[in-house]
């Protein structure tokens, strides 16, 4: 019997099955605390007295934190073990979970979301990887369709849930609901996994490479984070913040490729295919991510939406995307995945366009057509991506290929997240100053003073009216921008070749 047979035979197919539906829920989790507290930033600003933007820490703090851990979690699971390291790591996610949403002030949960994000950051190629370990070759298609819709229905849930537990409860829950999904998994890992431990060994660890990654991305999502409150290089902690981020940068691309066990093997970007895949991910992901954030903001502090609808019209990208999943995993044998790709991320891009002629007097279901629509393109993106990318390098390279490819792609969320909410804030203060420059308020405050309003109030009125009016053009901005690197992204996909045929994607994650 080979050792592979013999790691079948110790788990019954009940036991089997159970601890696939417990490894798909720990991922389920951990993907959908990417987006649950996004619709529920003003709730935690108001709460804890801080404005909406600096409210987006609470988003950013978790991705980088998830990132700089993502490179990590081969050497933890050689060290310790892959069902050790995992137990371990829901065990620290449910402690966060609980410390976040304990939190009293900024600093406080800013912190423990980072907390949650490291113990975060190593669950989801985790669990993969024990799903492909425990399943033979024969199911493990179907075993990876259940973890890969966790994968999708994690970002269409989080808003629903986060919208619906804001309002209807307190925004504190939105973080206390892991306790008893970690609790859950923490023991079924502990009764189902251990037969198919992995073996440990003493192997050596970047620790240079480690600090200089963590240095120079923490100097660059600071420097973004507080820019736009420190009118940017006008400041001189921020030019400071912008050195020391490009320094840490160069240093560590030097470091890791002289490194004989780099932390982030950065030698598979000489692969063409490779490259302009990653960055097709990284740029489209930035892209999309910018409507997640900007949305639910704007339905909120603007056109008054409760957290639960604004969550709703999050959503439906998620919600269209679980339903063309089959198709495109159908086409994949048959179809260039450049091709399904390019199309597919030009589609987002059209589906952009139609957002920027929004204007405040949008209704739900206006807003919800491009939003729905565009989930359609999904699946015909992530799918075949992993195939392009995987398919570029070599064989003894997947692993860390799939690494680096999780990492940019969870920074591109956090990075697009800063710059995106610099770019709105920056666009209204414009949009303001162009409306107030060809404002002729004489006749409107004369009909409103004729209405009964004093002049005060109709100043307000007049106010508050280019006030929305600023916002809703900041927001088609954002959109605009995010279009045109969506079809930049399209375009360098077809940089890369024709990936090879058989292609092994169980690293991926």
């Amino acid at each position: 019997m080979s050792g592979a047979d013999d790691i079948f035979s110790r788990l019954s197919p009940r036991t089997r099955t159970l601890a696939g539906l417990v490894l798909a829920m720990s991922n389920f989790m951990v993907v959908l605390d990417l987006t649950i507290a996004n619709v529920s930033v003003p709730h935690i600003a108001g709460n804890l007295g801080i404005s909406p933007d600096q409210g987006t820490w609470i988003i950013t703090s978790y991705a980088v934190a998830e990132a700089i851990c993502v490179p990590l979690t081969g050497w933890l699971a050689q060290r310790f073990g892959v069902v050790k390291m995992f137990t371990w790591s829901m065990v620290g996610f449910g402690l966060f979970s609980v410390l976040c949403g304990l939190s009293m002030s900024l600093t406080m949960l800013v912190a423990c979301r980072i907390g949650q994000g490291l113990c975060g950051g190593p669950i989801m190629p985790m669990s993969q990887t024990l799903m492909l370990r425990i399943f033979p070759p024969e199911q493990r298609g179907r075993a990876m369709g259940l973890w890969a819709m966790t994968t999708l229905l994690g970002p269409a849930m989080g808003p629903i849930i986060g919208g619906y537990i804001s309002d209807n409860w307190s925004w504190h829950w939105i973080f206390f609901i892991n306790l008893p999904i970690a609790v859950v998994c923490v023991f079924a890992a502990q009764a189902l996994l251990r037969p198919v431990e992995t073996e440990t060994a003493r192997v050596p660890i970047d620790r240079m490479g480690l600090f200089l990654l963590i240095f120079w991305i923490g100097c660059l999502q600071i420097m973004l984070d507080i820019g736009r409150d420190h009118d940017w290089f006008a400041d001189p902690l921020i030019v400071i913040l912008a050195l020391l981020a490009a320094i840490g940068f160069a240093a560590f691309i030097i470091w890791e490729l002289t490194e004989k066990h780099p932390i982030v093997d950065l030698r598979v970007f000489r692969h063409i295919g490779y490259t302009s895949g990653v960055f097709t991910l990284a740029l489209c992901f930035g892209a999309y991510f910018a409507g997640i954030v900007v949305i639910p903001q704007w339905l909120q502090t603007s056109q008054g939406y409760t957290a639960t609808w604004a969550g709703m019209l999050t959503a439906m990208t998620a919600v269209a995307a679980l339903m063309a999943a089959p198709v495109a995993a159908k086409m994949m044998a048959k179809t260039d995945p450049r091709l399904m790709i390019s199309g597919a991320v030009a589609w987002l891009g059209l589906m952009t366009l139609w957002r920027a002629q929004w204007t405040s007097g949008i209704d739900f279901w206006s807003m919800a057509a491009p939003q729905f629509i565009q989930g359609f393109a999904m699946p015909f993106f992530m799918i075949p991506l992993t195939t392009l990318t995987l398919g570029s390098v070599e064989p003894d390279e997947t692993a860390s290929a799939a690494g680096l490819q999780n990492f940019l792609r969870t920074m591109a969320i956090a990075v697009s997240t800063s710059l995106v909410l610099t770019g709105w804030g920056d666009a209204q203060r414009v949009s303001r100053n162009d409306l107030a420059a060809n404002l002729q308020p004489t006749d409107t405050l004369s009909t409103l003073a004729a209405m009964g309003f004093s002049p005060e109030r109709a100043r307000q009125m007049i106010s508050n009216i280019v006030e929305q009016e600023a916002i809703v053009m900041a927001v088609d901005h954002i959109f605009l921008i995010s279009a045109a690197v969506s079809f930049f992204a399209a375009a360098i996909v077809w940089l890369a070749p024709r990936p090879r045929a058989n292609v092994d994607t169980s690293a991926a994650h």
